[in-house]
């Protein structure tokens, strides 16, 4: 057995066991608070808690492994009434998923906004989204920090 950076493979949901579908039903029901316990989760979907200790840390969806997903944004603008809900705005015309948001005390009249949204739910390309935003009256200036 080789030791080091594990292998990962993109198969099927139908393709896979039924035990693997049923850990991420589990662990979703989990997360989303649908289920308090695992042991209430695995009895949801009529799991034994034995397969799903054993497998919950083998098998994630897809979906979550795309985390790395995420666009954070600096985005600075006056510090006047409303600047900041013109953006968020635009976070919002256009789809996105908003995560995080977190203002700066304003200095010189300048708030430094961090935003970060998940991507994949964006109906526009990010550089689209950048355009947009930079175009908000108000907006100094917009810089990608990650993503």
């Amino acid at each position: 057995m080789q030791v080091g950076k594990p292998k990962y493979y993109l198969v099927k949901a139908d393709a896979l066991p039924e035990v693997f579908v049923k850990v991420t039903e589990a662990k979703a029901l989990l997360e989303t608070g649908a289920a308090r316990t695992i042991a209430e989760a695995v009895d949801m979907v009529d799991l034994s808690r034995s397969a799903f200790y054993k497998y919950k840390d083998a098998i994630t969806p897809f979906r979550d492994m795309k985390r790395d997903a995420i666009m954070t944004l600096h985005i600075k603008l006056h510090d006047k009434p409303g600047k900041l809900a013109s953006v968020l705005s635009i976070f919002t015309e256009t789809g996105a998923n908003i995560l995080t948001i977190n203002q700066s005390i304003p200095a010189n009249g300048v708030a430094l906004v961090t935003v970060s949204v998940v991507t994949e739910s964006v109906a526009v390309a990010s550089d689209e989204l950048i355009n947009r935003l930079a175009a908000v009256p108000g907006v100094v200036g917009v810089e990608v920090m990650a993503g």
